[in-house]
């Protein structure tokens, strides 16, 4: 059985749809019949809560697979859906700065625990909203980066400074890591702005930019009030849609790779 693919969802920037993107696309690979893991990065916890995981549902968290003796398997939760598993996060995620500031191979803390892992066919790691030890961490076990970009202005000058993380954390400690891809969120076709962001990521980025362009949509704002994947509050909103062909344009993307 070959090892999982390990995807990063990152972007430093807080609000572009990152965590949404992890819970909605892991939904949606497992509709396609694909065993996917999401390990919640986020010390906030928004992507265990919007899988159905409440707070004193997570005796065994993140942290303790970044931090203690807690293997990946120890750490797993099942979730509603019937092909997605669960790492969940607590607040004492955040204090892990300060507690493996002087530990040694303090960047590969994630790699040991998941590097071998072969039980499921991908594992999303959803990073938090900022570049530091937890997203560093995740870009070295990962095979690959996806980032989530909102239609925004300034959306692209963020983005040159977690590229160039990338290029750092190849030099230092995983040369193998590359751009899964780049996803366009919060689009309007309405609105001029949005459109035109669209059109300079895909004359900057050119094939890294998804076909795939996530839209804003009430149903996907929604449904982290109710604990669940949009897929399974509203499977018929464009929000659902659009992560089903984002999950059909992932696949294909990762057999052409192969």
């Amino acid at each position: 059985m070959s090892e999982s693919r390990i995807v990063a969802v990152a972007n430093q920037k807080g609000g572009v749809g990152k965590t949404t993107t992890a819970i909605n696309l892991a939904a949606a690979l497992g509709e396609q019949g694909q065993r996917v893991v999401v390990i919640d990065l986020d010390p906030q916890g928004n992507a265990s809560t919007g899988l159905g995981v409440s707070p004193e549902s997570r005796p065994i968290t993140s942290y303790d697979l970044l931090t203690g003796d807690a293997s990946f398997s120890d750490c797993l939760l099942p979730t509603q859906f019937e092909k997605l598993s669960l790492i969940p996060s607590d607040r004492d995620l955040a204090s892990v700065d300060f507690e493996v500031a002087n530990r040694s191979g303090r960047m590969q803390l994630l790699q040991k625990k998941i590097s071998h892992v072969a039980d499921f066919d991908f594992i999303l790691i959803d990073c938090p909203p900022a570049l530091g030890l937890l997203t560093l961490n995740a870009m070295v076990a990962a095979d690959s980066v996806l980032v989530p970009l909102q239609a925004e202005f300034y959306a692209l000058e963020g983005l040159s400074q977690l590229l160039m993380t990338v290029r750092e954390v190849r030099q230092a400690a995983n040369p193998d890591l590359r751009i899964e891809g780049v996803l366009l969120t919060m689009s309007d076709n309405r609105n001029n702005l949005s459109q035109q962001v669209e059109a300079d990521a895909r004359n900057t980025l050119s094939g890294l930019v998804y076909n795939t362009v996530i839209p804003r949509n009430v149903r996907l704002s929604e449904a982290p009030s109710h604990a669940m994947p949009v897929l399974q509050y509203d499977s018929n909103s464009k929000g659902s849609i659009a992560y089903r062909e984002l999950a059909k344009e992932f696949l294909s993307r990762q057999f052409v790779a192969a």
